[in-house]
């Protein structure tokens, strides 16, 4: 127990560094942007009072370091600030996007894991077959098309040309299907070669001859004892993909008019929204590194070398 509180506690501390050190990027990077919001908000034509004026109501006349400062204030206190254009709470606007792009990663990740575990399994199983050939074919497939262009393909295939599915939009029945093979086809194809290699690697150890030998079935060497301790890399690999499934949802939400916190920063870059556009970058970041940091933990807790250190 005392070797998992000290890695619990290492893992927070570089999670907090982390997570400064993304809010202070953020600032940085939304500032250099070009553009002037209130030219935006005004058009060319508005008179410069009107424009210094408003500069002044949305602190942008200040210096930039006591932007930072009620910046950093803001996040301390949960203060995301107000959308430059509704006037509305930043927080408020995106927790009305929030549970969007959780139902599609969380679609995403249920597509990608039901195509990839019985595909790499297979891979692995038919070593030099035709199944491994077309499982490292859909991989190669799958990592290959972007997001960008597999929606339209998609939209042409099974909404415009089938009638399945809707164009866009999340009120229609059946309209989380096409979004979420968007996401989920790509992660499926790197999850089955990750399985597949961790389980050739595994199929290989003294413990499963031992299993064969005992007269145990092809399935139970292969599911019960192959596949469960197979997965402890992939549990790491899992994590990574959902962090980045939220990143790609940007591409994947405007493609699809998907009402979600991808397509609400496209808005707000569009329209140089910055409070928001900097709480949805900054969502999607912090998103990531929790993941990633709750990653670390479960693996910690499934493997005790990982917590214990190499020397254990």
């Amino acid at each position: 127990m005392r070797g998992m509180f000290r890695f619990l506690f290492s893992r927070l501390i570089s999670t907090l560094i982390v997570v400064l050190g993304v809010s202070t990027l953020v600032f940085s990077l939304i500032h250099l942007v070009p553009g002037d919001p209130v030219e935006v908000m005004l058009g060319e034509s508005a008179q410069a009072a009107d424009r210094d004026a408003l500069r002044a109501a949305l602190g942008l006349d200040k210096a930039l370091h006591v932007q930072y400062a009620q910046y950093l204030k803001g996040l301390a206190h949960l203060d995301l600030g107000q959308s430059m254009h509704s006037r509305r709470p930043v927080a408020e606007l995106l927790a009305e996007r929030i549970p969007a792009t959780v139902a599609l990663s969380l679609a995403a990740l249920a597509i990608a894991l039901l195509i990839a575990l019985p595909l790499g399994v297979v891979a692995a199983v038919r070593r030099d077959t035709i199944w491994d050939f077309s499982a490292s074919g859909f991989a190669l497939l799958g990592v290959s098309i972007p997001n960008f262009w597999m929606g339209p393909l998609l939209i042409l295939g099974f909404s415009l040309g089938l009638g399945w599915f809707p164009v866009s939009g999340r009120d229609a029945p059946g309209s989380l299907v096409l979004p979420a093979l968007t996401l989920g086809t790509s992660m499926a194809a790197i999850l089955s070669r990750m399985i597949r290699s961790t389980l050739l690697d595994v199929l290989g150890e003294d413990f499963i001859r031992t299993a064969r030998a005992k007269g145990l079935s092809r399935f139970q060497v292969v599911v019960g004892h192959g596949l469960r301790n197979a997965l402890l890399p992939v549990i790491t690999l899992v994590g990574l993909q959902l962090g980045t499934l939220l990143g790609g949802a940007v591409i994947t939400e405007t493609v699809f008019s998907w009402p979600g916190v991808g397509l609400l920063t496209i808005e707000a870059i569009q329209g140089r929204d910055y409070p928001i556009v900097q709480a949805s970058v900054l969502l999607i970041s912090l998103t990531y590194v929790l993941v990633n940091t709750m990653t670390d933990l479960i693996y910690a807790w499934v493997d005790p070398r990982v917590r214990l250190g190499p020397d254990s």
